[in-house]
């Protein structure tokens, strides 16, 4: 295998700038255009060849490391001619500046990346489900160029250094002899193709930055650090490629008489204390409007009155739950001299026994108690 040093004609420690000089007087003799000989052609890519290794300072190093000898001798193992000609008998060597069977070219329409939308809801919203129409700063198709990424009445062109393949062939000098790897061509960056005339007003990236509006119906039932997906209302990609999703993380506001348990909803209902002995009807206000509520006589605190069907629907079906309230009787802390004779008279009457510790029952109402309290 012949040595780079040897093809350009400099010795070992040549610099740069010796090495550069050497490639530009052979290439001016060696190029097709100027001598279009078969030969010539042959030489003209072993001369480019050995200057792209000579030329980088690190395959430089490394090709020196390698020194100027197989160790199988006579630059590579009987039967194949170095390891380069065993890539090449696996792998099918390149062909015409980077063909044969190698990487293809990466396209440059790619998914465009998700979004987040953080939306903050009241509770009503939750009980039946709303609509949101939303601002979203993000990334549209360019209008244009449509994603094509160029000028209007222009195109891309095919790379001329990689001739389409985007990628080129580099051989490395080892210990163990020549090592043809392949890369990403830098002038391209692995496209196969350049864009001469890039659009001006994405620059050649195929879309651009601005607010859109996304029309969105969220479900009843939905809760706090829930997220929900709309699949390709996210952001374009590169050169028109596909849409990425937008995630819609939910927080729902605390309302200042409900609050949630699962599907029901929960309030506390505040009684006076002659209302819970005999007893009362009264008009709640819901989330979704009026409610009749009966307090049958002798309502203790802690009782539960439940209200079918007015809590919030499910995330995923349609009965909804429940409203139950817990009852808070009142005590009256200040009694004039007629109030305070009726409820001793009271007292006397009922002969009812003095505080004392009841028998500890686990009530629905206990459930809720430290919701109550915030």
């Amino acid at each position: 295998m012949a040595d780079h040093y040897e093809v350009l004609g400099v010795e070992r420690d040549a610099s740069p700038e010796d090495i550069k000089k050497a490639y530009r007087r052979l290439a001016r003799q060696l190029h097709p255009d100027v001598n279009p000989g078969e030969d010539a052609s042959e030489k003209f890519k072993l001369v480019t060849h050995a200057y792209d290794v000579l030329s980088d300072p690190e395959q430089r190093r490394r090709y020196d490391m390698g020194g100027d000898q197989s160790p199988f001798g006579g630059g590579g193992a009987a039967g194949f001619g170095g390891f380069s000609d065993i890539f090449e008998t696996f792998f099918g060597g390149a062909q015409g500046g980077g063909g044969g069977r190698g990487p293809r070219p990466r396209s440059r329409r790619e998914r465009g990346q998700d979004a987040l939308v953080r939306v903050t809801l009241q509770l009503g919203d939750v009980v039946f489900g709303t609509h949101r129409d939303l601002e979203v700063d993000t990334a549209v198709l360019c209008e244009t160029c449509q994603g094509a990424c160029t000028q209007p009445g222009t195109s891309e062109v095919t790379c001329d250094i990689c001739h389409g393949s985007g990628h080129v062939q580099r051989t490395v000098r080892s210990l163990l002899g020549n090592v043809v790897t392949g890369q990403p061509c830098t002038v391209c960056h692995g496209h196969g193709t350049t864009i001469p005339y890039p659009c001006g007003t994405c620059q050649g990236q195929g879309r651009v930055r601005a607010r859109r509006t996304v029309s969105v119906d969220i479900p009843a039932g939905v809760e706090s650090g829930l997220r929900l997906q709309l699949p390709g209302s996210g952001e374009v990609g590169p050169a028109g490629g596909p849409n990425g999703d937008l995630y819609l993380e939910i927080t729902v506001e605390a309302h200042d008489a409900f609050s949630r348990e699962g599907d029901d909803l929960v309030a506390t209902l505040e009684v006076s204390m002659p209302d819970a002995i005999l007893g009362a009807t009264t008009t709640i206000e819901s989330l979704d409007g009026s409610v009749d509520l009966e307090v049958r006589p002798g309502v203790q605190s802690g009782d539960v009155l439940t209200i079918k069907g007015r809590g919030i629907t499910p995330l995923r079906g349609s009965q909804r739950g429940d409203l139950k309230v817990g009852v808070h009787v009142v005590t009256p802390t200040r009694l004039d001299h007629k109030e305070r004779a009726l409820i001793e008279e009271f007292a006397k009457r009922t002969k009812a026994p003095g505080p004392r510790l009841a028998e500890h029952q686990q009530g629905m109402f206990s459930k809720f108690r430290d919701r109550f309290r915030h």
